[in-house]
């Protein structure tokens, strides 16, 4: 299978890694700008370069594209490369808006190819058993809490380049937490959100702090605070259940229960399960894991978030949200 990448960031260096891994054929890197382009391709062995989107998916020689560009671009691109008739995995959020989720879920169901979205945090092997247990009926979770804090008062993303694009806590950071909480609440009709977003940064232009309540018909909590103001990061997960309790400390590595604390895979290695999944849907022609139906509950709470800071503060473009 002949794999596209678009784009060469952080994300970019991690899939093309797994993908190696793998033994996938990388064929196509797209860029934008052609001297990055090149040097990505020839650190990971892509036999092609392109700044033009158009001109990959005209490719007939590729058959899947991976698409690791800004936020504000997924919705037209994943859109795009459907139509084309590749095969697409895209980068967390599948889209800015609920609305934007439905069409590309729409495109996909059009195209026939599988399609997936990379939520890293749904392939955490750790919390396999407690899935497990939760669908037999044998344990209950009853609350999720998620912290995301970084500082983000200048516009440089992981690699530590500046970035061309701007990132949006609610739509990317909390969409991660939100989706996890959605999936282990599986189904379980929502009774209340609430939240607040703070007003546009003079700086940087956009909300720096959030806070995320949802309450399910089941009487399950989550909970997702964050900011980009905070000197140092934090970045971990706690659930509660009605028999243990699991604190998930992802900068560490750590996952700490009860009966003590053992050491869990970092991010990069467990992001690779979300490729050797996507690859192996392919092959096998069935839904990945997080397909784009099942990431759509979580576009909805999202949205309702969105919609609430729109009414007090008024909807309005943004930095890495434009309406």
């Amino acid at each position: 299978m002949n794999i596209c990448m678009v784009g060469y960031g952080m994300m970019g260096v991690w899939h093309s890694q797994a993908l190696v891994a793998a033994g996938a054929t990388l064929h196509t890197v797209v860029g934008r700008r052609a001297d990055a382009a090149r040097e990505f391709a020839e650190r990971f062995g892509y036999r092609k370069t392109t700044t033009s989107l158009d001109e990959a998916l005209a490719d007939p020689a590729i058959d899947i594209v991976i698409l690791g560009t800004p936020s504000e671009q997924h919705e037209a691109q994943a859109i795009a490369c459907l139509a084309a008739g590749k095969h697409t995995l895209v980068e967390i959020p599948i889209a800015l808006t609920l609305a934007g989720a439905e069409r590309v879920v729409a495109a996909a169901a059009k195209s026939g190819k599988t399609f997936g979205v990379c939520h890293p945090m749904r392939f955490r092997r750790e919390r396999e058993a407690l899935r497990a247990r939760v669908k037999a009926g044998e344990e209950k979770i009853r609350h999720i809490a998620g912290r995301f804090f970084i500082k983000r008062l200048v516009n440089i993303g992981a690699t530590g380049y500046k970035r061309s694009w701007i990132d949006n806590i609610l739509w990317h950071h909390f969409c991660h937490f939100v989706d996890l909480g959605m999936f282990l609440f599986d189904g379980a009709p929502i009774r209340r959100i609430q939240s607040t977003m703070g007003d546009l940064h003079p700086a940087t232009g956009i909300p720096m702090e959030c806070n995320v309540i949802v309450e399910t018909e089941a009487d399950q909590t989550l909970l997702v605070h964050g900011s980009y103001h905070a000197t140092f990061r934090l970045y971990d997960k706690l659930i509660v259940t009605d028999k243990e309790t699991y604190l998930y400390d992802i900068l560490g590595g750590t996952l700490r229960t009860e009966a003590g604390t053992t050491a869990i895979e970092n991010e990069q290695t467990n992001c690779a399960r979300v490729i050797d999944d996507f690859l192996a849907a392919v092959r096998e022609k069935r839904q990945p894991l997080v397909s784009g139906p099942s990431v759509l509950p979580a576009m909805r709470v999202l949205q309702a978030v969105q919609d609430d800071w729109d009414r007090h503060h008024g909807a309005k473009s943004i930095p890495g949200r434009p309406l």
